[in-house]
């Protein structure tokens, strides 16, 4: 997390001095067999870690937590198609778990310029996927910062020769966009990150208690959703400004 998302060094604060104290579980299937098995468990330890993570005032704002995933090819392409979005074979393809603000200009904006990177490293763009959500589980205090949140599904390029070149230009592209935006003055700007940019493995997360992440995300519980691996965290930060 950049320090650009805490408050300026003052008196006896500095953001440097952030840190984090989480709890974390993993499922895997050793076999590497697909199923929605790990990540029903995964979302059965979240459950559990709820002791892991801090509480404010309001009880259904927590510090967040959040799963990873192997990128679920079946469930995706499913729901692509009916977006009319053609993905390629697996690999070949990055699927991007974007966090926008909810300023129609800064959102604009901020896809432009994950567009633009894109295309400057030589990949390219699919299109854009609504992920469903269920704000019902967020407490008052968190959903004035909720973002609106996308995926975004990016197909490798010519001139990237495999799968972990591929990776080192989605590891680029993610980093330039945000420094394109958090350096620009927009409305919001911070309410956008790149969650995850991976032909290989995506995340789910947010300012949500860990018992709730299958709530605010219901296609998790969706048994098309597969993955060999759930690896899950529960945060407990020792600040005071938790964010998404």
């Amino acid at each position: 997390m950049s320090i650009a998302h805490f408050p300026p060094a003052e008196g006896l604060y500095d953001p440097r001095n952030e840190h984090d104290a989480c709890g974390i579980g993993f499922v895997v299937d050793i076999k590497n067999r697909k199923s929605h098995q790990p990540i029903r468990q995964g979302l059965e330890i979240l459950s559990n870690l709820s002791h892991r993570g801090a509480v404010g005032a309001d009880p259904l704002a927590g510090d967040g937590a959040g799963i990873l995933l192997q990128v679920p090819d079946g469930f995706l392409r499913a729901e692509c198609a009916s977006l009319g979005i053609e993905l390629p074979a697996p690999g070949d393809y990055a699927v991007g778990m974007v966090f926008l603000p909810r300023d129609l200009h800064a959102r604009t904006e901020s896809e432009i310029a994950l567009q633009r990177a894109i295309a400057a490293e030589g990949q390219i763009l699919l299109g854009w996927r609504d992920v469903p959500t269920d704000n019902s589980c967020l407490g008052r205090s968190v959903r004035p910062s909720e973002p609106i949140i996308r995926q975004v599904f990016v197909k490798r390029g010519a001139r990237c020769p495999d799968g972990d070149a591929f990776e080192r230009k989605l590891f680029v592209i993610r980093k330039q966009t945000h420094i394109a935006i958090w350096n620009r003055d927009l409305i919001g700007r911070q309410q956008f990150y790149v969650a995850s940019l991976s032909a290989r493995t995506i995340i789910y997360k947010g300012m949500i208690q860990a018992r709730n992440i299958g709530v605010y995300y219901p296609e998790l519980r969706d048994p098309q959703m597969e993955s060999a691996l759930a690896l899950v965290h529960q945060r407990f930060s020792t600040n005071p400004f938790p964010t998404w």
